[in-house]
């Protein structure tokens, strides 16, 4: 099974959280599935920031990227915790590599509109091609590639791509099998219950009563984005939970909440915590 794994940038500052993480991501590799992981870390993004001294603006959700922030988001994503993920499951016991844009050109980019203008948020990407081709030699090699949300834009810069779209994208040009989503909260919420199943329907009207916001939002869209491309699952998971990765992985009816393009209706929606 090919799946891509999109772990979000709190879980990673946490040693002990990353150690678990990778413990099943070797476990995975280990039993033939083809991973492609991807991560974010936007909180360790913007602490780095901070301590230099420059300010961070959203739009939408998205960071307003100029060329000093670029070249942070290239050494916090591309450098810091790309290595130190793919180094913490070498260590586990599956060889990993490190890869980003600018590495064969495997995640192409260019520069994502804001009001009609293209590049209105600086170097802010949306992801326009992955080469396939590479990533399926590292799995011939027995690697699990460890991905930056970085872009490669026709114009020789890298683009800081924000992790949930880049997931959902990398996951329709893999024809992956599944997406799956960890996050540092159980799934999507609605009043403090975790919903075992969500559909498109369901997603607008959780906008629209303001249950869901901020990056709940872009993942719930991006997870739409992976359905209609074919990805036949999404799982929108807890990446602190014990086994939590294998449990969506291996399509259990586990923790965590699976997005569907129809709702089920033979399934409970909503579980508690």
């Amino acid at each position: 099974m090919r799946l891509v794994v999109k772990i979000a940038g709190a879980l990673l500052e946490s040693d002990e959280t990353v150690q678990r993480i990778a413990q099943q991501v070797v476990t995975l590799a280990q039993a033939g599935h083809e991973l492609l992981v991807i991560h974010g870390g936007g909180k360790i993004f913007t602490a780095t920031l901070k301590r230099m001294g420059i300010e961070s603006q959203f739009v939408g959700g998205l960071r307003v990227t100029d060329r000093e922030t670029r070249d942070v988001a290239a050494m916090v994503f591309g450098g810091l915790l790309n290595k130190k993920l793919s180094a913490a499951i070498s260590l586990a016991g599956q060889p990993a590599i490190g890869i980003s844009a600018a590495d064969g050109a495997c995640f192409r980019a260019e520069p994502m509109s804001h009001n009609e203008v293209a590049g209105g948020l600086g170097f802010v990407g949306y992801l326009t091609g992955v080469d396939v081709e590479f990533l399926e030699s590292l799995w011939r090699a027995n690697l699990v590639p460890v991905a930056s949300c970085l872009g490669l834009g026709s114009d020789g810069e890298l683009y800081n791509i924000n992790a949930d779209h880049m997931a959902a994208a990398c996951a329709e040009y893999c024809r992956a099998d599944r997406l799956i989503f960890l996050t540092d909260v159980a799934g999507v919420l609605d009043d403090g219950k975790v919903l075992k199943a969500v559909s498109g329907a369901d997603i607008e009207e959780l906008i629209r009563q303001n249950k869901i916001s901020g990056g709940m939002i872009l993942k719930l869209e991006a997870s739409k984005r992976a359905l209609a491309g074919g990805v036949r699952e999404v799982r929108i998971v807890g990446g602190t939970r014990a086994g939590a990765l294998l449990s969506a992985a291996n399509g259990a009816k586990g923790p965590g909440t699976r997005v569907t393009p129809m709702f089920d209706a033979a399934e409970t929606k909503v579980a508690s915590l």
